[in-house]
């Protein structure tokens, strides 16, 4: 195949390329070695010079600090230059620093231009070096100051020094070689400062001061001196001022300084007059002016996110308050920037916590990253946010309205004091709310009139639109925000006469048109609405009965009354509507805000009336459509009920609403047998009546007192859990069965007579449970001398601290002094003029509440048990005390008479029942017809709607006795004759009256058989002779023997 010389000419080919390819990667080391060793040689060279031209900076300066001579400003030039060329942060942090001092040094010589180092500026040949070099120490002094922490006391002197350095070359004020003849050099001088100025801009200039200032502010206490402070900000507001309040530093500005946390509270504590330059300038109106432009307020709110932008806002609002006069000529564009910036912070407001959200103390859960570096500072911020509902700034934004003066009444309505039954002399008040007075009428009843696109109009929608923005993102301080919003009595009353004005007719017409209009005007009505209810609502919440009946603060109750009307055709035309159906957003936030003051009004009417009667019905709505409505599983009915059930009214058949819902084991039906003294049960016709008596007797016996499960109000003696029922074993078992029994006398409609305090009914509600409840409200309920003690203590004009008072509450237990704490370590707090109000809350709070905590919730359990919460939320306190005791009307016969049944050959002609019928209405007494009630019902109430609703119904029954069956010398115990004849029914109801009849005894003794209601029949008279008890001839000719024949 292959020759020899082939074979050999390959071989000796591939052996010349291995050749030549070794011979390049020899050189390639050679290459590699030598470049290496120039590395090498070029480091250790540099580091020799290096360390040699330390060395000579290290001698300059150690000739320095002996002060032997004083150095030329070109000396401190070239060892600048040296130090510059070869500068590390962490290596020449020292002669960094006593380069500065070296060039403050030579600043401060007096006489000796040479010596000064600005001096070189003026050099023809060095001035562009110079200016390069001051550049360049400048910058590195910016650098240190955004590493240092003031907080530390080396890193402080430090500061203050690379501040000075800073304000000594950016402005010429302090530059010695300008004084005298070079005074004609400044503007030259004032150029180079601005080009200085202008670089250090460019590179994070505004970055570095913002770094140091938050760390030196945003604590409740600064770290900064007055001096470093006001170097601060002086530094800060030199290139604004140079270039004549540009937009282009007015914005960085803003970011970067005006945002630091609290920063215009520390200007005015620290250093005052600092503040003077901002008004000098008028910083606040070019502010102003600058961010009511909702692009350029926008591109700074999203350069801030919402920390910040909250910090931005806070310090605007203090120079507001400082600056009155700015804010009446610049309230539009003042109001327009605080509402974009709150606007923007709510985008990222959260209801609840997840993944996405963080924790803020004024915004809540947020969706934006939180600075938590700035928690220190936010009570600061918080306390600058409060000048927005503060009363300077609510008298500038509101002034059109405030100035307008409200014609009244030469006397005022004076509410009486609270009767029993909580019912005022409605008829004087509507004369006095509807009297023709235009005065009057401006404020009670909507006119309308006013253009709502007018100017006026406007301005103040657009404010409203303002403050409900701020309690809709600030959530956390929402009750401050409430409380500065009617902490001026005469604020609400006029922006209610304000919203009569509105619109061509007023009123409702115009709101309800504004819900089916997408327009910003809409938007912006409803907004106004929105704010007037919970501002009204936070007020009467606040308020005690005094304020509210008899001093009549910020409402008179004839407003009350016009107001309530208003509120509650409003809520009930959104539902009626379907409004309210879909509602989402901001119309579902209008109703709940609408809905929660209406609520309000109507809970506060029911404990102490000040509405008439039928206010609160809605005579336009049939109880039968409703009902219709809700057989068809409409959605709108349903909401009436769950929402505002008080507007039909509840003496048709809504109560029977609640008995046919669906039953569970406990609701069925109980079984109850009576065994009497001698062991024998008791024989009848069971039809539920017994079990009524035993759960009366049960319910008699738990709630008396003397057992001390229940204790009693002081005056009106109303029923509530003893705080120191704990003394009974199991006692929170026996509170649960004693729910169960009465939410099962409630099922059935049976009434009992146990009146309950208001308080506790509420708490049987859950209304305590709502952001609306106030326990200063219910507190009458249980002491009323208590309420009026603790109340006294918030009109006290002294001081609270020389009571002695302490968050704690001592109580007498058995003997023994127990003091309560009303919070943790409340025993050592004293109560002052600051914490009397929260004081008043707690101490109410923990009598009706904290107390008989454990109590009421076992007994609600059971109660729950049996009925479901919603099935409740329909009615009022007094309304819910009527479920349980039933009405104290007088008991209507002829409705007893018309529902009642007669068997065994009874008849309403019958004599016997004619003669029952006369006896009851002619000789019985009220009281007497309730022993009687009670005697055949096991109750001496009638039901709640009337007797057709009596479950099982009254019933008369004849039963056939022979003579010898029954006789007046029967040895037999009354309590156990069961059957009785029908005649002597008249005589056994005269008897029953007459006291110390023996037969009388017996029937007043006897107890209830096992029907329905007790057999109206009692054992046989006396023969006719001695029948004196009839009270007629006719009668007592009938009680011979003649009657003992059975009726046919």
């Amino acid at each position: 195949m292959f020759t020899v010389s082939q074979t050999s000419r390959a071989w000796f080919i591939d052996r010349a390329r291995q050749a030549r390819e070794e011979r390049l990667v020899q050189k390639e080391r050679e290459r590699a070695a030598v470049e290496i060793q120039a590395h090498v040689r070029s480091f250790l060279c540099r580091r020799r010079l290096h360390r040699e031209i330390r060395r000579e900076i290290d001698e300059f300066f150690k000739a320095d600090d002996s002060g032997s001579s004083k150095r030329s400003a070109l000396c401190i030039f070239k060892t600048a230059r040296k130090l510059l060329f070869l500068f590390r942060i962490k290596e020449d942090d020292e002669r960094f620093e006593k380069l500065c001092r070296c060039i403050l040094s030579s600043m401060d010589v007096e006489n000796e231009p040479k010596v000064w180092y600005v001096s070189l500026a003026l050099s023809k040949d060095l001035t562009l070096l110079w200016i390069k070099q001051i550049k360049d120490i400048l910058w590195y002094c910016c650098e240190f100051l955004e590493q240092l922490k003031p907080e530390i006391l080396q890193d402080s002197k430090l500061i203050t020094l690379y501040l000075t350095m800073l304000v000594s070359f950016t402005d010429t004020s302090t530059w010695k070689i300008l004084r005298g003849k070079g005074e004609s050099l400044r503007p030259a001088m004032n150029h180079i400062c601005a080009n200085i100025m202008g670089h250090l801009n460019q590179h994070g200039f505004y970055s570095v001061l913002q770094v140091l200032l938050t760390r030196g502010l945003a604590r409740p206490r600064p770290c900064l001196s007055k001096g470093t402070l006001t170097a601060a900000f002086s530094l800060a507001m030199r290139p604004v001022i140079a270039a004549q309040f540009s937009d282009n530093l007015i914005r960085p500005l803003l970011i970067h300084i005006v945002s630091v946390p609290a920063l215009v509270t520390h200007l005015s504590t620290v250093t005052p007059e600092r503040l003077t330059i901002l008004e000098s300038h008028d910083m606040l109106r070019k502010f102003i002016t600058f961010l009511r432009d909702e692009d350029r307020c926008r591109d700074v709110c999203e350069s801030l996110e919402g920390c910040h932008t909250l910090c931005l806002m806070g310090n605007l609002l203090h120079l507001g308050s400082l600056s009155p006069r700015v804010l009446e000529e610049e309230t539009d564009g003042f109001v327009s920037l605080l509402t974009q910036m709150l606007c923007y912070c709510q985008k990222y407001v959260s209801q609840k916590k997840s993944n996405l959200t963080h924790w803020h103390p004024v915004l809540g859960w947020f969706s934006q990253s939180v600075d938590y570096g700035l928690n220190e500072s936010m009570p600061l911020v918080t306390r600058q946010l409060q000048f927005l509902w503060g009363v300077p700034l609510i008298r500038i934004f509101f002034s059109d309205i405030l100035s307008k003066k409200l014609l009244e009444n030469q006397e005022p309505v004076h509410a009486p004091p609270a009767s029993p039954q909580n019912v005022l002399p409605v008829k004087t008040l509507l004369k006095r709310a509807f009297q023709k007075s235009a005065s009057v009428r401006n404020i009670l009843r909507p006119v309308g009139g006013k253009r709502v696109d007018s100017a006026e109009v406007q301005k103040v929608c657009n404010i409203c639109v303002l403050y409900q923005t701020s309690l809709t993102t600030l959530t956390q301080i929402r009750l401050q925000i409430l409380t500065g919003l009617t902490y001026l009595d005469d604020l609400l009353p006029k922006l209610w006469a304000f919203i009569c004005e509105l619109g061509p007719h007023g009123g409702l017409k115009l709101f309800l048109e504004c819900l089916n209009n997408d327009t910003e005007e809409s938007k912006q009505l409803l907004a106004m609405l929105m704010l007037f209810c919970d501002c009204s609502r936070h007020l009467i919440t606040i308020l005690d009965d005094i304020e509210v009946y008899e001093e009549q603060i910020s409402f008179k109750l004839e407003e009350l009354v016009t107001i309530s009307a208003f509120l509650n055709s409003f809520v009930f035309k959104m539902i009626w509507d379907g409004i309210v159906e879909n509602a989402k957003g901001e119309t579902l936030e209008l109703f709940q805000s609408v809905h929660g003051w209406l609520m309000v009004l109507y809970e506060r009417d029911c404990r102490r009336r000040f509405a008439p009667e039928d206010h609160w019905l809605r005579k336009d709505l049939k109880p039968s459509v409703l009902f219709q409505e809700l057989d068809k599983d409409r959605k709108r009915a349903q909401l009436i009920l769950q929402y505002i059930p008080h507007v039909i009214p509840h003496k048709n058949d809504g109560y029977e609403q609640l008995r046919q819902l669906s039953q569970r084991a406990m609701k069925g039906a109980i079984r109850v047998k009576f065994v009497s003294d001698l062991g024998v049960d008791e024989a009848g016709i069971d039809q539920d009546g017994v079990f009524k008596e035993f759960l009366e007797e049960i319910i008699k016996r738990v709630f008396d007192p003397a057992l001390n499960l229940f204790k009693t109000t002081s005056g009106d003696e109303r029923l509530y859990p003893s705080p120191t029922s704990y003394i009974h074993e199991n006692y929170l078992q026996l509170f649960e069965f004693v729910g169960k029994m009465l939410g099962k006398a409630v099922y059935e409609g049976i009434v009992v007579d146990v009146p309950f305090a208001s308080f506790f009914l509420s708490q049987l509600l859950g209304h305590h449970h709502s952001v609306f409840y106030s326990s200063v409200d219910e507190l009458p309920s249980l002491d009323s001398e208590f309420y009026k003690n603790l109340t006294s203590i918030k009109r006290y004009d002294g001081d609270i601290a020389d009571l002695g008072l302490t968050l704690s509450y001592d109580e007498d237990v058995m003997g023994q002094l127990v003091c309560h704490e009303l919070i943790p370590g409340g025993k050592t707090i004293p109560v002052t003029n600051e914490n009397k109000i929260s004081y008043i809350h707690l101490m109410a709070h923990f009598r009706m509440h904290t107390q008989i905590k454990n109590q009421t919730a076992a007994l609600i359990s059971g109660f729950r048990s049996i009925i479901k919460p919603e099935w409740t939320r329909m009615f009022s306190t007094p309304e819910l005390q009527r479920l349980i005791s039933g009405d104290n009307a007088e008991i209507d016969l002829e409705d007893l008479k018309k529902h009642t049944v007669y068997y065994g050959g009874f008849h309403g002609s019958h004599r016997v029942i004619i003669w029952l019928w006369d006896i009851l209405a002619s000789d019985f007494t009220p009281d007497e017809r309730a022993m009687f009630l009670k005697f055949v019902t096991s109750c001496s109430r009638p039901p709640l709607l009337g007797f057709a609703y009596l479950k099982p119904p009254f019933s008369i029954r004849c039963v056939e006795v022979s003579d010898d069956q029954v006789t007046l010398d029967d040895p037999q115990p009354p309590y156990l004759r069961k059957a009785a004849p029908s005649y002597g029914l008249s005589q056994a109801a005269a008897l029953a009256r007459t006291p110390g009849t023996p037969w009388a005894a017996s029937c007043a003794a006897s107890l209830p058989s096992a029907s329905g209601s007790r057999v109206a029949a009692c054992p046989p008279p006396p023969p006719a002779s001695t029948c004196s008890s009839c009270p007629t001839t006719a009668r007592r000719a009938s009680c011979g023997r003649s009657c003992a024949t059975p009726s046919a």
